[in-house]
């Protein structure tokens, strides 16, 4: 890689980590961007044309068959690197073919499976796993949760920086609470163990760090759920215990699916899907399970409404009628 872009690659990287952008999303949009680069014979993308990204995007929707959300995120970072580190116009892709989102339902548990499933699961992937259904949340929410975004006297919890980049408010399951305490005391010695170590520092959001260096330290913003490791963090350099990875909660949740006989292919994601079924289905308000789930339109949340029509709620069978 020349030095030209690799230059460019560090300026992607710079103008990503000062919007504070996740990490998964600085990796993914560098890899779209030298992708698309090496598409175009390594040409700067500065001498490239709207007619080059078009010819990209098709390529991935056409010759690889790509799926639309692959193709939306691939446009995203072409989007983010003419705007903002190139400083260009918006792209003109008339010619641009989108991939087709084929019209699928999420996979959603019964309440009965539910609890068939979290039967089969303990520690701490069971406790994330009764959060995940109970409040909502995305796999990424719940992991990257802090001590101080539970509060047990409202019982509820802060999402910080969910999808969006945007804060939100959901239950906390009562259910939780107990189990809830005993882990913010297990954090709570493993940090002063930490601290008398030497360690104990954490990666703070945003320029906090440099702001108010001691907040590093303190017990309020350890993760609720830490890794048994130390880990070096690749932008700050940072070593300290990053949350648990979701790979080990995934795979117990699979375990358990499979020991509790359900043949849905069930997923982290799934419990989500499950909680916010469950809630319409209940007769919650779907303005009130939006602002739980945290969607930007409503239309999204739509979707679980066509599940319970689905479901047989909604139509009667013609087999049940003699």
């Amino acid at each position: 890689m020349t030095m030209k872009k690799q230059k460019l690659l560090d300026q992607v990287r710079q103008e990503i980590r000062r919007r504070n952008y996740s990490y998964r999303t600085e990796q993914a949009y560098v890899r779209w961007i030298v992708r698309f680069i090496r598409f175009n014979g390594t040409i700067h993308p500065s001498e490239l044309t709207n007619e080059n990204v078009t010819s990209f995007l098709n390529y991935l929707a056409n010759d690889l068959n790509v799926a639309a959300s692959t193709q939306n995120q691939a446009l995203s970072a072409l989007v983010f690197l003419y705007r903002e580190v190139l400083e260009q116009s918006s792209l003109d892709l008339e010619g641009l073919i989108r991939a087709k989102k084929p019209e699928r339902l999420p996979v959603v548990l019964s309440k009965g499976e539910v609890i068939r499933v979290l039967q089969h699961m303990d520690g701490r992937p069971l406790l994330i796993c009764e959060l995940l259904y109970g409040a909502g949340l995305r796999i990424s929410e719940c992991l990257r949760m802090r001590i101080q975004d539970v509060d047990f006297d409202y019982t509820q919890i802060w999402v910080r920086s969910g999808k969006g980049n945007k804060d939100r408010v959901t239950i906390l399951p009562q259910k939780c609470v107990t189990k809830l305490h005993d882990q913010v005391t297990r954090v709570t010695n493993l940090h002063d163990r930490d601290l008398a170590r030497g360690q104990g520092k954490t990666l703070l959001p945003n320029a906090l760090a440099k702001k108010y260096p001691s907040e590093s330290e303190q017990l309020r913003w350890q993760y609720m759920f830490p890794s048994s490791r130390f880990s070096k963090d690749p932008r700050s350099g940072l070593v300290h215990r990053h949350h648990i990875s979701p790979a080990y909660v995934q795979r117990a949740l699979k375990k358990a699916v499979l020991a509790a006989g359900i043949s849905k292919k069930a997923t982290c994601h799934s419990l989500r899907h499950s909680f916010a079924t469950h809630l319409l289905a209940d007769g919650y308000d779907i303005r009130t399970v939006q602002e739980l789930l945290g969607h930007k339109d409503v239309s999204t949340t739509m979707i679980y409404t066509h599940i319970i029509k689905k479901g047989g709620m909604g139509v009667k069978s013609p087999m049940d009628t003699f």
